[in-house]
């Protein structure tokens, strides 16, 4: 599992310091600010066709405290109390994931794009 440099994304408090977008279609996702990194290992579906139906372990999070700090993202169907995130433009996933139990997001720094 690669890890990302986080030198230009996370600022001294732990907050990402730049807008998260879509890496697909650059939709703003979480302002600058909203999502403390974090880092612990956690299981999403792959988001290529390619790929489709394999897992990949991704170990580099922003937590985001509460869902409506989010500009733009989509909510799939619960499975084990967990909602998978998605870009609500061009729905793009999972990005994420959303843990109902204790009603916290968290973004995969691999799966999004950064602006500014």
């Amino acid at each position: 599992m690669a890890k990302l440099d986080t030198a230009q994304l996370v600022e001294e408090q732990g907050k990402n310091c730049k807008q998260v977008v879509c890496v697909r279609c650059k939709s703003k996702i979480l302002p600058p600010k909203m999502g403390t990194y974090e880092e612990f290992e956690f299981e999403l579906e792959s988001m290529t066709k390619e790929t489709a139906g394999t897992k990949e372990v991704l170990g580099q999070y922003f937590r985001v405290e509460d869902m409506f700090d989010f500009d733009n993202m989509g909510f799939t169907n619960t499975v084990e109390n967990i909602k998978y995130l998605s870009c609500s433009d061009c729905e793009v996933g999972p990005l994420g994931y959303h843990d109902l139990n204790t009603k916290k997001s968290y973004i995969a720094l691999a799966r999004v794009a950064y602006d500014g």
